[in-house]
């Protein structure tokens, strides 16, 4: 029982220190061209955003918390 609630501790330890050493993300500025990324579409297709962009002009909206329930 002690040896895990050490491993718990060191696990929430370098949790903690990743998260702070990690800093915060910088923001785009207009203009700029975001880092290629890919993400799972729909049917599981990935879709990557450089395969987009070579059909024409990207817009990236997010919906935060739209279909999360308060």
């Amino acid at each position: 029982m002690r040896a895990r609630n050490l491993l718990i501790r060191q696990m929430v330890v370098g949790v903690v220190a990743a998260v702070l050493l990690a800093g915060p993300a910088s923001a785009l500025q207009v203009g700029k061209r975001a880092p290629d990324f890919t993400l799972p579409g729909t049917g599981g297709k990935q879709v990557r955003l450089a395969n987009l962009l070579g059909k024409g002009p990207v817009v990236i909206y997010t919906f935060i918390q739209a279909f999360g329930g308060a």
